[in-house]
This record gives structure tokens, sequence and C-alpha cells, in this order.
């Protein structure tokens, strides 16, 4: 897809972090943007912030919710008539100390509502809508570089990004075999500056180190990853990597681990620098 002008965009996990970056990115390359996100105040803000670079609505949506999802479609459809990209960027990160075994069922169930059926939910609404419209389109769902390797400590985290990817690469294929115009990407973010929330379940915020305040500012912009999302929506590339070598170096270390039929690896931070 390389005509965006007057295309129509929806983004979840649209009011901050790379949501809001994606969507800044897409208004600037001529598209019409429909923002979602659980979070309606943060919403209107980012609605209000994004307005100077094209036409943006916010929708308060909850994307673990199939009725809302829909409601978001209708209003989408209403509002601009169709949707040729779709975003499913929303998502809650995990606690990194409890043992899988330790976190509670209830944190387990809201990361797997938002990682995994918030993307699903987003696939079944529009992906049918986006098919019928046979035209160019593109659906772009982000994972993480997480779930691409192997990390003890955020176990719902690693596992619902890696069913993100695998979910993604289902969809390309089922594109190309249903002979669909419409092409998809998996996104995998490393460390980006943006904090991934939590929900009712994040502890209260523990003044940062300098260390970890320096770690931030090195970190790559919302924006940026906004370009390289805008990048391989045009160049129709599959995987979105952020940080290539290190995420490939990931990856090299897994495929090691089957091949070699060896323990599994390790995985590392994803470095800013």
């Amino acid at each position: 897809m390389r005509d965006f002008q007057d295309k129509v965009a929806v983004v979840t996990g649209g009011s901050g972090g790379i949501g809001s970056g994606i969507a800044q990115r897409l208004l600037e390359a001529g598209m019409r943007v429909a923002l979602a996100d659980i979070d309606a105040d943060g919403l209107k803000e980012a609605e209000q912030a994004l307005g100077q670079y094209g036409t943006v609505i916010g929708v308060p949506t909850d994307v673990t919710n199939r009725d809302s999802v829909e409601a978001l479609a209708r209003r989408v459809i209403d509002e601009f008539g169709a949707v040729h990209v779709l975003c499913n960027n929303a998502g809650l990160n995990s606690r990194p100390e409890p043992a899988l075994w330790e976190l509670p069922h209830e944190e387990w169930q809201a990361v797997v509502g938002v990682n995994f059926w918030g993307v699903l939910n987003g696939m079944h609404v529009f992906v049918p809508l986006m098919i019928e419209q046979d035209s160019e389109g593109h659906v772009v769902n982000t994972a993480s570089a997480a779930g691409l390797g192997s990390r003890p400590g955020i176990s719902t985290y690693v596992a619902t990004k890696a069913a993100v990817v695998a979910l993604s690469e289902s969809l390309h294929h089922e594109l190309l075999r249903a002979g669909s115009k419409l092409r998809a990407s998996v996104l995998c973010p490393g460390r980006i500056r943006t904090p991934v929330q939590m929900g009712g379940y994040q502890r209260p915020r523990q003044p940062r180190s300098a260390e970890q305040l320096n770690d931030q500012g090195r970190r790559m912009l919302p924006t940026d990853v906004g370009d390289l999302v805008v990048a391989a929506i045009r160049e129709e590339r599959f995987y979105i990597l952020t940080h290539p070598e290190a995420i490939k170096e990931r990856v090299r270390g897994r495929a090691d681990d089957l091949l070699l039929d060896r323990l599994p690896t390790y995985s590392p931070s994803i470095r800013s620098d």
C-alpha cells in the first residue's frame, strides 16, 4: 500500500506512547486516523495534540470487549466510510517479579485479555470489512521483541506477545490464500521511550534512579517507531524490528536452541544504545 492520502487508519492504544507515535506519522502521510483507547481522558488529550497533523477522532474503546470493538468499527465507518490500515497496538505489561504460578489468575486474565484478545477482536471485526472493500490495505499487530525470545519473570507478557507473532504470521498466509489485497505486519519493539502500563494491577511508581533516567533518554522515540511502521506498510514488509541486530541475535539463539536440542537460552534485554 503506497497511497496514504485521504485513506483511513485505526490505531488502538492510541492515547500515548507507540500508538500516538504511529498515529502522528500516519497523519503526516495524509491519512485520517481514528484513535481508540480505554483511557478516555488520555484519548482526549491525544486527539487534541495530534489534531495539528490532520484529521483525527478519538473513540473510547475496550479492546477486550467484542461489542466495544464493533462499536468502534461502526463509528469509523460512519465518520470516514472505510478502513485501510488497522494497527492493533493496545497492550499491557506484566509485573516483572512473580513466577508464573505466583501471579494471580486475574492478572493473567487482564494481560491475556488486552494483548491476545484485543488483537484478535480487532482482526475479527475489521479484517472482514477491509476485505469486503476490495482495496489495498494493511494490518499491523504490535507484539514485542520479548515475544521472540525466552525470559523469566514476565511470563504473561512473553506468552501473549509470542501469540501475537504467531497470529500475525497466520494472518499473512491466510490473506494470501484468500487472494486479498490486504497485507500484514507484526511490530516487535525493543526498548522504546514510553511506559507500557499494567492498568489496575500496576504498583505505585518508584522514583527512577539516574541510571534509569539515562536509559530512558537513550531509548527510541515513539515517532521513530511510527516511521518504521509507515515504511513497512509502503514496502509490504512483514517483520518490523526496532532494534534489528539485537532482536535477530535473540531469534538466532532460540533457533539454535531448537536445532541443537539444548535448554532454552536466556534472552538478555534489548539495549537502548
